[in-house]
């Protein structure tokens, strides 16, 4: 323990705000540190105070009052509520200049808020998403923090000194004002719903289809992790695939209910990105298939009873199933990252935050779940063109889909064919053709419109808004 004033404090050590708080001794700095449990603060001394320089704190006063200004003090405690709470308790302890960040899974609109209110009191509030789970946190997250220049100044020696680094280059940048870092962390959260939904997908298919087992299936899928899927996620499948269950024996995997949960990030995703018009059809089906798997009373009335195909059998070859169906999950992955970004996008212009698009992908390139080998041709893909419309329209990714996409439409064909349910590589599909449709049945749907609700058309010929006199003599008048 120190006796010197802190230079960061700490309130909220459940495993992420303990591992956060350690992770910053462990670099060098001096850490205040507070839990509303007092128990919490004395058992991370108590186990931990030899990492680093710590300073307890029995309450708020007492953790502000061991602090060098400006303060910073990182709020790590359950979103809502109790993150409110924790800030009104803290706002009149505070001074002018001080800083409040709060690192915990945020909806970005709260930021906005939050950073509205203390604006108004002198203060700085930086809402930051934090990546990588606890491991994460205590040996080098991504960091997504928001906020005001000023306060990232004050915050930007620690913050990228405990993030996670790749080559000489740390895993954190200013994402933007007011709500910019919880939102960027958001459709992080949303792209990782997409990605853990295609990898499930892709060991239904395999195992359905080709009869793999689970460690056959493990082999398979560390196979890919040393190609273009190399990624976090596709190396722990590898090891979720082959462990075995310690209290029956078995495949893992075998023994665990089917009945994925979920925190809400992926809700507010789709959410949030239907109110800005931009569809995110992956993590949408993602948030939808555990939603699903949740059904147990619907899932429980309909097994066994809705018939299926004549046949579940269908005749493919091994190795060639084996790889359509590794280019089926890169093509869709490619498709979940692109809508994501399109999402960050237009966030950006709707908000004003001015997002670097590329640097969001060199931040994710270490400490986060969503680390992957192909984030480095998403920054090239900026880097050559900012204001790309779409990432599928970059030289490197169109060659890529265009190269796999037989291979998807043999899959999903496929999964259709056997009746193994494949939400996410069939709406990663559609997406994908009615993006680079010509023309979509859109019109027939905009004439309907018309028809019932005189909702108006444009013409193809013609500039101006347009509605036929559907229940008088048919005429067109411009409006």
């Amino acid at each position: 323990m120190s006796s010197a004033p802190a230079q960061i404090a700490v309130t909220g050590l459940a495993v992420m705000g303990r591992n956060l708080a350690r992770n910053l001794a462990r670099n060098g700095f001096r850490v205040a540190v507070h839990n509303r449990s007092k128990g919490r603060t004395d058992a991370l001394i108590q186990e931990f105070g030899h990492e680093g320089e710590f300073v307890p704190a029995d309450d708020l006063p007492a953790l502000v009052a061991s602090l060098e200004r400006p303060r910073k003090i990182i709020i790590m405690v359950q979103a809502g509520p109790a993150t409110d709470a924790v800030i009104d308790e803290l706002v009149p302890l505070l001074d002018e200049g001080d800083i409040v960040v709060d690192a915990g899974n945020a909806h970005f609109l709260d930021t906005r808020r939050r950073q509205d209110a203390l604006q108004a009191s002198g203060l700085h509030f930086v809402g930051s998403g934090v990546s990588g789970g606890e491991e994460g946190a205590l040996n080098g997250p991504s960091i997504m923090p928001g906020g005001s220049v000023e306060s990232y100044a004050a915050l930007e020696p620690m913050l990228t000194k405990i993030a996670a680094q790749v080559g000489d280059q740390p895993c954190c940048v200013h994402v933007g004002p007011d709500g910019a870092g919880h939102f960027v962390k958001m459709l992080h959260n949303g792209i990782e719903y997409a990605d853990m939904q295609l990898i499930a997908e892709a060991y239904d298919l395999l195992r359905h289809v080709l009869g793999l087992s689970p460690a056959e299936l493990a082999d398979v899928f560390r196979d890919w992790n040393t190609g273009d899927l190399e990624s976090f996620l596709i190396e722990i499948t590898a090891d979720v695939l082959s462990q075995t269950d310690p209290t029956a024996g078995g495949a893992f995997v075998d023994i665990v209910l089917d009945q994925a949960e979920q925190k809400g990030t992926g809700r507010w995703t789709v959410q949030s990105t239907l109110d800005l018009g931009i569809p995110v059809s992956g993590m949408a089906e993602a948030v939808f298939a555990r939603s699903l798997s949740g059904d147990v009373v619907r899932r429980s009335a309909a097994a066994g009873v809705l018939p299926g195909p004549a046949s579940e059998k269908a005749d493919v070859d091994r190795d060639a199933f084996i790889d359509d169906v590794r280019h089926a999950l890169y093509s869709s992955k490619l498709v979940a990252y692109a809508q994501g970004f399109d999402a960050i996008r237009a966030a950006s212009e709707q908000y004003d935050w001015d997002i670097d698009l590329g640097a969001m992908a060199t931040i994710w390139r270490g400490g986060c779940i969503i680390r992957a080998r192909f984030l480095d041709r998403i920054k090239e893909a900026y880097d050559r063109n900012p204001a790309l419309p779409s990432l599928l329209v970059d030289d490197y990714f169109k060659e890529a889909v265009a190269n796999g996409q037989e291979a998807w439409r043999r899959v999903v064909a496929t999964a259709a064919q056997v009746g193994v349910p494949a939400p996410g590589f069939s709406a990663a599909l559609s997406y994908y053709d009615g993006l680079r449709a010509e023309r979509l049945p859109a019109a027939l749907i905009q004439g309907l419109r018309d028809l019932f609700g005189a909702h108006t058309y444009k013409r193809v010929d013609q500039e101006g808004t347009y509605h036929l006199e559907w229940s008088g003599d048919r005429s067109e008048t411009r409006s």
